[in-house]
C-alpha cells in the first residue's frame, strides 16, 4: 500500500518491518520540509517580515491541523521533541508538585519509567495476566488504595502491540478522582483518535512513529490543566515581558515552547497525519498483516509467541526456542530484512517473562503480504543456519 510514495523504497529488495521504532517518510513529507528550507525559511513568531510571517502561518497552521487529527482544540497543542520529552515536561512542571504516587503498568517503555523515577514520585504497577492485559480488578485495587494519584498507561505496547482499553481505564482512573495521561507513541498511526470522547487529560505523540520527522512530537493537555502547569523551560518566544526583577509569560500553549522550535519538522508532521488521512483502508490494512504474520509465524518449529490477545496492533513479538534474537536479527539484516531485536526499552515486561528481548516484526502501510512471506523464508533460513 502506497510503497512508490516513499523514497527509501526505491531499493526493491529493502523489507523495513521495524516501524514501531521509527517509520519512513513519504516524499510528501520531505518536500514539505524542503519547501520550508528552501522557500521561507525564517524564524517563527518574530519579526514582521514576509518570511516570518509566512513561517509563522504555516507553523501555526500545522498546530490547528494536529489538533484537528486529536480531535481537541488548537490551544491545547503542545510542541515538543516527541512522547519522552512530553512525559518528562509533565512529570517537572505538573506532577512532582501535585501528586504523590505514579500509577503505571507493567507494559511501560522505559520513557514512562525514568521521569517519575528522577522525581522521586512513589509508583504503583497495574499486573498484566498471562496474555498481558491488564488485569482491571488489580487497577481498581490500586486506585482504592491510591486516589488523587496521577496515572501514566501505554495505548499501544511497543513490545508486544497490546491495545489497553484506555477509554476504560480513563473512565476508572476518574472515579477516583485521577489524571490519567496516556502514551500514545505507537496508537497514532493505528487508532482514530478522539481525546474528546476518550476525556483523557494528557497524551502524548511522536511524529516519527507515524510517517513524520524525527526530533518532533505533541503533548495534548486539557487547557485547564496546562494553565495551572509550571513553567518547563524559560527562553525567547514565551515571553509576554521580562525585566530583571520578574518576567511575565504568554499562555499556553505558548509558554511551554521556550526558543526555536523546529520548524519544518512540524510542518513535516502536519503533512504526515494529513497523509494517513488520506490514506484509505489503513487500519484494516495493518490489522489483516498481523493476522497473516501470526498465522505464518505460528507454522515455524519452536516458535515462542508471548500472547493470544486478540487486542493487539502494529507489531507481534516473539522467539526461537534455544536460539539468540539478536543472531537472527543479524542473519536476516545480511538479507535485507530490517527488523528489531531486544528488550524493546521494555525491560520490566521482559524480566517478568523470564526473557533478555524478542524479536519484533511491526508493520506499516508499506508492508505487504510479500514481505511477510520474504520474512518466514528468510527466518527459516536463519534458524537452519544457526541450527
Amino acid at each position: 500500500m502506497n510503497k512508490k510514495d516513499f523514497p527509501i523504497f526505491k531499493n526493491a529488495e529493502l523489507v523495513y518491518l521495524d516501524n514501531a521504532a521509527t517509520t519512513q517518510k513519504p516524499q510528501i513529507v520531505l518536500d514539505k520540509m524542503n519547501e520550508y528550507y528552501t522557500q521561507y525559511c525564517s524564524n517563527t513568531h518574530r519579526g514582521s517580515h514576509d518570511l516570518g510571517n509566512r513561517a509563522t502561518q504555516e507553523y501555526e497552521d500545522s498546530r490547528a491541523a494536529i489538533a484537528k487529527f486529536m480531535k481537541v482544540t488548537t490551544d491545547e497543542i503542545v510542541f515538543t521533541k516527541g512522547t519522552t520529552e512530553a512525559i518528562n515536561l509533565l512529570a517537572s512542571s505538573y506532577v512532582k508538585n501535585n501528586f504523590d504516587t505514579v500509577i503505571l503498568s507493567e507494559l511501560e517503555h522505559h520513557s514512562n519509567i525514568l521521569p517519575w523515577q528522577l522525581h522521586d514520585l512513589h509508583i504503583e504497577v497495574i499486573p498484566v495476566d498471562k496474555d498481558l492485559n491488564i488485569i482491571l480488578s488489580a487497577y481498581e485495587e490500586i486506585l482504592q488504595k491510591n486516589p488523587g494519584s496521577f496515572i501514566s498507561i501505554t495505548h499501544i505496547s511497543n513490545a508486544f502491540g497490546i491495545v489497553n482499553p484506555v477509554k476504560k481505564l480513563v473512565e476508572m482512573g476518574h472515579e477516583y478522582n485521577c489524571k490519567i495521561l496516556i502514551d500514545g507513541a505507537q496508537a497514532l498511526a493505528h487508532v482514530d483518535l478522539d481525546l474528546k470522547d476518550l476525556d483523557v487529560d494528557f497524551y502524548a505523540v511522536s511524529a516519527h512513529k507515524a510517517y513524520g520527522p524525527t526530533g518532533v512530537g505533541a503533548l495534548y493537555g486539557k487547557y485547564e490543566l496546562l494553565e495551572v502547569m509550571d513553567l518547563y523551560q524559560g527562553g525567547g518566544s514565551m515571553i509576554d515581558d521580562v525585566n530583571f526583577e520578574y518576567s511575565t509569560f504568554l499562555d499556553p500553549p505558548f509558554r511551554f515552547e521556550a526558543g526555536t522550535q523546529p520548524i519544518a519538522e512540524v510542518l513535516g508532521f502536519k503533512e504526515a497525519l494529513l497523509y494517513i488521512q488520506k490514506t484509505k483502508g489503513l487500519h484494516a490494512h495493518n490489522a489483516s498483516l498481523l493476522d497473516y504474520a501470526k498465522k505464518e509465524l505460528l507454522n515455524l518449529e519452536d516458535i515462542i509467541l508471548y500472547t493470544q490477545a486478540k487486542n493487539v496492533s502494529g507489531n507481534i513479538s516473539f522467539n526461537i526456542s534455544g536460539i539468540h534474537h539478536d543472531d537472527i536479527g543479524i542473519l536476516l539484516s545480511k538479507q535485507n530484512i530490517m527488523l528489531r531485536t531486544g528488550h524493546h526499552c521494555a525491560l520490566p515486561i521482559m524480566k517478568k517473562l523470564g526473557i533478555n528481548g524478542t524479536i519484533r516484526l511491526s508493520f506499516a502501510m508499506y508492508n505487504s503480504k510479500e514481505d511477510i512471506d520474504k520474512t518466514i523464508r528468510a527466518l527459516n533460513k536463519a534458524v537452519r543456519m544457526l541450527r
